[in-house]
């Protein structure tokens, strides 16, 4: 039988007795059975077996014979070993018991030999050990040379051990065991620099920016790119890995440099084994800053060569979007340089001793938080670095120095216009200065704060021998130093500030960096802008003080500004120019979101000052020096009433952008037209013409030069104004609940400074319309003026036929068209035609009306009358370019003093009325004034006789 769980296999023995109990099973049936027959079954019984075993046994010793064979062979040479291992054993067992007395006999003899074997056993182990020596500084060299750090410092630190141990005795060694000692005290510099260099320069260069200058980029046009480039760079940084002391091996066949992070914990561990932990940590702390100013003078040296141009060449171009390149290359490396330190100090913290350790241990060991520093030390430095480079590039000290200072508030802008259509003259003020600065508080504080900023100096930072050391040439300037540079890179700046904070908030740090931003932009740039802006608008709009001369706000812009700015008719140069700081304002806004409401609030303050100016040339247009008194025009047009309803005609309404449209789609018809002006005309005939007094020369516009100046005045501020309404609408305000909806370029302001925004705006809509209508009313004046002096002092009664017009009619049409060759060059069509139009029914009515006022009048007269409406009829028709059919019926109403009054009214009987009931009593008046001697109740009879023929002529259309 075989073991549990095996297969059993029969033994011999078993078998045999198997077999026997067979043959004695059979034996025993033969012998018991009686019957001879049964015996004989039995017996051919077993006998057919045994053939049948046996043929199978042929049949299997056939078929395996081979295998037979080898069995049979194999067992011979087994059997033919075990009885030669058998007498080979015997012999030796033999030969060791006569060993055994042998030594028993040479003990000693042995003993002396055992301990010989062992001295020189030991001088071989020495040996082996000095020829290990001898090739430990050609191997610390190979190891140095492949960057194997750890082998390399666990091989210097086992050699010196030995040297001062078992080999301390060996006088040969004592050169090597020097040197191996230097070389150790030596190696962890090694590491710092390994280290240093992996910081600053390997993995930095390995993690290329992927920012691209472009030729258009301005300001911050690419910023959205940036941010992308930001997060590419942050998703390229190495991964910060927790290593043990089990995962710290190194493998000397690979580059330690493919795995920074690896290669870090393989350095700080170096450090460890050396026990320079503590040496370490301050020899990459105090190489923070120089190492950031080297990256700082690589990148700036990498710009200039990607710009294709000459360093000193670019130094003094005023181009900041050199500046921006830098700054985010920087941004990019100095995230790199803290990630780094980040993996650094993780791994000193693995390598720092526990408290424990410390007591056993107290010689090169580092306590936490005495020597080592931490990442506040590391963007601490990182914002000095900036600072510096940010005080050269923004020329800060030099501005410093000559700074302007901007007012801590802004008044809101008067929202009363009336002060400036007073009829009290001013006392010739002085112009004020768009700014004051001396009385700032912060003035008194200027002189330390120049002595604090001149504390930093940038030649620290970029010292030409400390660079020539990092292998660098001299630090080359990318662009001019300006105060202005901050607005191509105060967003990107104030995203690494957020970073910043973000990375020292959780160590409770503050960032000086955005201190310093601050203080620049409140203390300095903000100032600068102030006073340039000044310096701007007081060249633009500088008045004589003496003679209150306004010729600076009298000048237009070029015909290339005009196509620049996409407008057909001039433009005060005043005007564009304030535009055109106000642009620069709202740019600042856009570059500078966070100081937003400072340049909003500069922007009004602006417009507030323009606006005065502006109020102030008006009145030294439109008002009379030598008595203060002002133009008709100009008081009419400040008239409320007056002003009201010539807003409320058609031919104003056109002129508004919403209303115009509407009514150019159902537009009055000229019988409506006729009414709306014949009130107008009323109207101004009822104030400008009666018998008592004709209108003063000086109370008109004389200098037809003064009129287009007006209307260049209502055009610039027009223009102007549908900017500041498109600048309006723009902006959100921040108490504004839409205001998130709203989709604005802008950052959202404060709700008082749009509101006073909007004042404004609508102040300089209310002079531009203001403006307009002046010009309206003035061309109206100037008809009253000359057509009420062709009846009041010409004689129509002579006994000559004069050939020529009356000469006040040739100075009207005179003044006319010298005031139509100035607006059609100042004014659009539509202000043009605005203000032409309907002269001719103006010109008709005056001289109709002035009827009264002829003492008398002949054929000679009615001729020359004729002839005064057919010329300002023609003037008029090449100034509207319309036939003015107005002066038709006042010719064919003069013509009718050729009839007698009978005629006359015979013909209204008839024909009916044309004119209205008081034209023809003046008309018949001056018949009986021009014929006297007749019978003095005739005119009596005759007025009787045109009432009741007007009456009757009303009644029969009232009953049609």
């Amino acid at each position: 039988m075989a073991s549990d769980g095996g297969e059993i296999y029969p033994s011999p023995s078993s078998k045999g007795r198997e077999t026997s109990d067979f043959l004695m099973m059979i034996v025993r049936t033969l012998s018991t059975s009686a019957d001879f027959e049964q015996r004989e079954k039995e017996k051919a019984r077993i006998e057919k077996a045994f053939r049948q075993s046996d043929k199978c046994l042929g049949e299997l010793v056939t078929e395996n014979y081979e295998d037979l064979t080898r069995i049979t062979q194999a067992f011979s040479t087994i059997s033919k070993k075990i009885y030669e291992s058998r007498d080979k054993i015997k012999k030796i067992k033999d030969d060791l018991s006569s060993c055994k007395t042998l030594l028993h006999c040479k003990r000693d003899e042995l003993r002396r030999l055992w301990i010989e074997g062992v001295e020189h056993k030991t001088m071989v182990s020495l040996l082996d050990q000095i020829e290990q020596i001898k090739e430990v500084p050609t191997k610390l060299d190979n190891f140095l040379l492949t960057k194997h750090y750890l082998h390399a410092t666990d091989l210097v630190v086992q050699a010196v051990a030995k040297l001062e141990g078992p080999l301390s005795g060996v006088m040969a060694l004592r050169d090597l065991k020097s040197e191996l000692t230097t070389r150790k005290a030596q190696l962890h510099e090694v590491l710092i620099d390994g280290l240093n260099k992996q910081i600053y320069v390997t993995v930095p260069a390995t993690q290329k920016p992927s920012y691209r200058r472009t030729d258009s980029l301005t300001r911050q046009g690419d910023y959205p790119s940036l941010e992308r480039n930001k997060r590419s760079a942050q998703d390229m940084l190495p991964a910060v890995e927790a290593f043990t002391r089990e995962d710290i091996k190194e493998d000397l066949n690979s580059n330690p440099e493919d795995n920074p992070s690896h290669f870090i914990a393989l350095m700080v561990e170096s450090l460890f084994v050396l026990k320079k932990v503590p040496e370490g940590a301050e020899g990459l702390k105090i190489r923070i800053q120089p190492e950031l100013s080297a990256i700082v003078a690589r990148a700036s040296q990498q710009v200039v060569e990607n710009s294709c141009q000459q360093g000193e060449l670019l130094a003094n171009n005023n181009q900041p979007r050199f500046l921006l390149e830098l700054l985010v290359i920087v941004f990019q490396q100095f995230r790199l340089v803290a990630h780094m330190h980040k993996m650094v100090l993780r791994n000193l913290n693995r390598v720092i001793p526990t408290p424990a350790d410390q007591q056993e241990e107290k010689s090169g060991v580092l306590i936490r938080g005495e020597q080592m520093y931490d990442m506040t030390d590391v963007w601490s430095k990182i914002q000095a670095v900036i600072e510096l480079l940010l005080r050269e590039y923004l020329d800060v000290q030099n501005t410093a120095a000559s700074r302007q200072r901007a007012p801590s508030s802004f008044d809101e802008p008067s929202t009363d216009i009336s002060q400036y259509f007073s009829k009290k003259r001013p006392n010739k003020p002085k112009k004020p200065a768009l700014f004051r600065f001396d009385a700032s508080i912060h003035a008194m504080s200027t002189n330390s704060y120049v002595e604090d900023s001149r504390a930093f100096d940038t030649s620290d930072m970029f010292n030409a021998s400390m660079l020539a050391e990092m292998g660098l040439e001299k630090h080359q300037m990318v662009c001019k130093p300006s105060v202005y540079n901050i607005t191509a890179i105060f967003k990107p700046l104030q995203d690494f500030i957020r970073e910043i904070e973000d990375a020292i908030a959780c160590m409770n740090g503050s960032s000086s960096l955005q201190a310093f931003v601050t203080d620049f932009v409140q203390d300095i740039f903000l100032g600068q802008v102030h006073y340039s802006v000044r310096n701007s608008i007081e060249a633009a709009t500088i008045v004589d003080e003496e003679e209150q001369c306004f010729d600076s706000l009298r000048h237009v812009v070029d015909h290339k500004t005009q196509r620049d700015l996409g407008v057909s008719r001039p433009l005060l140069t005043s005007t564009v120019i304030v535009d055109k700081n106000i642009q620069d304002l709202q740019e600042l806004m856009i570059d500078l979101p966070t100081y937003a409401d400072q340049f909003l609030n500069m922007i009004c303050n602006i417009l507030k000052d323009y606006r005065d100016t502006c109020h102030t040339a008006y009145r030294g247009m439109v008002q009379n020096e030598t008595d203060e008194k002002r133009m008709i025009s100009a008081m009419w047009a400040k008239d409320e009433d007056i002003s009201r309803f010539l807003r409320s005609l058609p031919s104003w309404q056109v002129l508004q952008p919403m209303e115009g449209q509407d009514l150019n789609q159902a537009m009055c018809s000229e019988e409506e037209m006729r009414t709306l002006n014949s009130k107008e005309v009323n109207i101004l005939i009822s104030n400008l013409s009666s018998s008592d007094s004709m209108i003063p020369q000086q109370e008109i516009i004389t200098d037809s030069t003064q009129m287009r100046t007006i209307a260049n005045y209502h055009q610039s501020l027009e223009w102007f104004t549908g900017r500041l309404g498109h600048f309006a609408q723009s902006l959100s305000s921040k108490s504004d609940k839409q205001g998130s909806q709203k989709t604005s370029k802008y950052p959202p302001v404060s709700h008082k400074a749009l509101e006073s925004l909007n004042t404004l705006e609508k102040d300089f809509q209310e002079l531009a319309e203001i403006c307009l209508l002046l010009l309206h009313l003035e061309v109206r004046v100037h008809c009253f003026y000359y057509l009420e002096l062709v009846a009041r002092k010409s004689n129509y009664a002579g006994p000559i036929d004069d050939l020529d017009p009356d000469s006040n009619v040739l100075k009207l049409n005179k003044d006319l068209t010298a005031m139509e060759e100035m607006l059609s060059q100042s004014l659009q069509p539509n202000k043009f035609k605005y203000i032409f139009e309907g002269l001719g029914f103006l010109v008709a009515s005056i001289l109709m009306n002035s009827i009264q006022f002829l003492p008398k009048i002949n054929e000679n007269g009615i001729k020359k009358m004729c002839r005064n409406l057919f010329a300002i009829q023609q003037n008029l028709t090449n100034i509207s370019m319309s036939r003015e059919t107005d002066l038709d019926m006042a010719r064919q109403y003069y013509e009718l003093l050729y009839l007698n009054p009978d005629d006359i009214l015979t013909s209204i009987a008839e024909k009916g009325a044309q004119f209205t009931y008081t034209e023809y009593c003046q008309l018949i008046q001056l018949y009986h004034r021009s014929h006297p001697g007749g019978d003095p109740n005739q005119l009596d009879k005759r007025m009787q006789r045109l009432r009741e023929i007007i009456e009757r002529g009303q009644n029969g259309v009232s009953r049609d």
